[in-house]
């Protein structure tokens, strides 16, 4: 190949021939060109560019990253035992105002006497994990124990509250009891079904129990009468009244004003008929009062 080449600094032209051998030269001179390039680039550009190496090592694997995570776990182990000493404390308590037996976490592991030095054992990451994994299974379980004495505390307290306990009358003597007597006005032996409280006409009379008022005026020979329901079958009657301060459907709380005592219907003085009923049925007032300390302290006529 040869080339021409032209200039206004050159009195002629010239002619350069290019022989194969040197386009052999020119293509090893730009091999070893890029050889060296790449050399320098290796070892003096790249690792500058490099991040250190503990950014690319696995932090997982880290002494660090391990370190950290068992004082985390140890952390969270110290927080549920903590916790689980709390939820024994509370239900111990809750359990004994239920009335009933609590199993507290160390109760199921007596054993016979015991005793030594403390020397705590070293936990591996996996012990603290299981470790934990039973904790937190006590908890849930504590948890669900203490769900119940609640429910039941719960159920006490309606029943108590709906349970007839309360005088309904607060200023009276006792008169006719329940059971088996003579007529007052037939002098016939007949069933009184329910508990009179004598006092002057006007006392107050109050509900024995929270309810709901199901009826509320004359009813023949109760005079005027008011009948409290109380769920679950559970019902009370207040008769001869002389005056009725409620009307039908209101919800009522134990010691509302019902009325006022009286002598209507078929009575032959003033006086409170009280009942009890379950399901209908008559039910001596006195096993519901007998808890009463005024009721026991009543005077007799």
């Amino acid at each position: 190949m040869q080339i021409i080449l032209v200039s206004r600094h050159l009195k002629a032209a010239r002619t350069v021939t290019i022989m194969p051998w040197h386009w052999a030269v020119a293509a090893i001179s730009l091999l070893a060109a890029i050889g060296l390039a790449a050399v320098v680039l290796a070892k003096f550009i790249l690792p500058m560019w490099a991040p250190p190496a503990s950014e690319t090592q696995d932090p997982v694997a880290s002494p660090q990253y391990l370190r950290n995570n068992l004082n985390l776990m140890a952390t969270r182990l110290g927080e549920l035992q903590a916790k689980l000493v709390h939820l024994d404390g509370v239900g111990a308590r809750l359990a004994g105002l239920a009335g009933i037996r609590y199993e507290s976490a160390g109760d199921s592991a007596k054993q016979g006497g015991q005793g030594g030095a403390f020397v705590p054992a070293p936990m591996s990451s996996e012990d603290l994990l299981r470790e934990i994994e039973r904790l937190a299974g006590d908890v849930e379980a504590k948890s669900d124990t203490l769900a119940a004495i609640e429910s039941k505390l719960l159920e006490q307290r309606v029943r108590e509250r709906l349970l007839p306990t309360t005088l309904p009358v607060q200023d009276s003597a006792l008169g006719s009891p329940y059971g088996y007597r003579n007529d007052p006005v037939l002098g016939l032996k007949a069933m009184h079904e329910g508990i009179d409280f004598n006092a002057e006409v006007g006392t107050p009379v109050i509900a024995a129990a929270d309810g709901v008022v199901s009826s509320a005026g004359w009813q023949g020979d109760f005079g005027n009468l008011v009948e409290l329901d109380h769920g679950e079958g559970l019902s009370t009657r207040y008769a001869h009244l002389s005056r009725i301060d409620v009307k039908p459907g209101s919800v009522v709380k134990r010691g509302t004003q019902l009325g006022a005592l009286g002598n209507t219907g078929r009575s032959t003085g003033p006086h409170l008929h009280f009942e009890v009923r379950m399901l209908g049925v008559a039910q001596n007032p006195a096993v519901f009062l007998k808890n009463n300390e005024k009721f026991a302290a009543l005077p007799r006529r």
